[in-house]
């Protein structure tokens, strides 16, 4: 067996293709993963909700150097199938994507669960989870080198966390629907993996009700009492969408500080 080098161990996205879908703004989580994933010399794909989000993104992505910059409403028939149909006919095929999406109506969101509504609860899950079946769908026949599914998660997905309500089943589908995409797409070489980071302050969270306040218990009482950050989810997704993940899937893989280790 040859030695191993010092430049063996590097993480390498060269000759990959990626798509990252919920990109907001330069705060975005997706943002950190799309940086991190292009440096580790990854060709990247972004979408942005609609006309609004685009000026915020576009930039962002210009700056990656993106060669698909698409909008993408996963409650609008046909875009997210559209996304998929220009990555055949531009890349040929696609060897990873980041599902950075999450949405409840807020009036459902800052309520009980008790009182969510079933609307509420239908676009709940149809936005954060059933979006995430259809891209692995979509995926599939374009990951011919196998691949790598990724999502992103929370702790309130498995314990109840103040004020997260709703979305803390809505995440714990996630978690699940991840595992079952594992065993399912394993013999195709496709891993797929959720991230369940500490709690980061984007766009999407600011809609929980005392979020900062959440941020600042959460970190003062973790291990590390270090703040996690959307540059180091971008270092965690491109490792496991790399080769030298190989061998992982359907994994919940935490990045918070070990706050997930710490009882109540």
């Amino acid at each position: 067996m040859e030695p191993i080098k010092s430049t063996d161990c590097v993480v390498s996205l060269e000759d990959k293709y990626g798509m990252i879908f919920g990109m907001a703004n330069e705060f975005s989580i997706a943002y950190g993963v799309a940086k991190v994933c292009r440096a580790a010399g990854a060709e990247i794909g972004v979408t942005y909700l609609n006309e609004k989000a685009e000026h915020y993104v576009r930039p962002l992505a210009e700056k990656l150097k993106s060669t698909i910059i698409m909008p993408c409403n996963v409650q609008k028939a046909g875009e997210l199938e559209t996304v998929f149909d220009e990555v055949k006919q531009k890349w040929g095929r696609l060897d990873f994507l980041l599902h950075a999406i999450a949405y409840a109506p807020l009036q459902d969101l800052r309520g009980r669960l008790t009182d969510v509504s079933l609307e509420g609860w239908t676009i709940a899950m149809d936005v954060s989870v059933h979006s995430f079946i259809r891209m692995a769908r979509l995926a599939e026949p374009l990951m011919t080198r196998g691949g790598c599914l990724l999502t992103l998660s929370y702790l309130g997905g498995e314990r109840v966390i103040r004020n997260y309500r709703m979305m803390g089943p809505v995440k714990a589908a996630l978690q699940q629907t991840t595992e079952y995409l594992a065993a399912e797409l394993g013999d195709k070489g496709i891993r797929v993996h959720t991230i369940s980071p500490g709690p980061i302050m984007t766009r999407a969270a600011s809609g929980l009700a005392d979020f900062e306040e959440l941020l600042r218990e959460q970190y003062a009482r973790a291990p590390e009492n270090y703040v996690v950050s959307n540059e180091d989810v971008g270092f965690l997704a491109a490792y496991l969408a790399s080769d030298r993940a190989k061998g992982m899937t359907g994994n919940l893989i935490y990045l918070d500080s070990g706050y997930n280790i710490m009882g109540e």
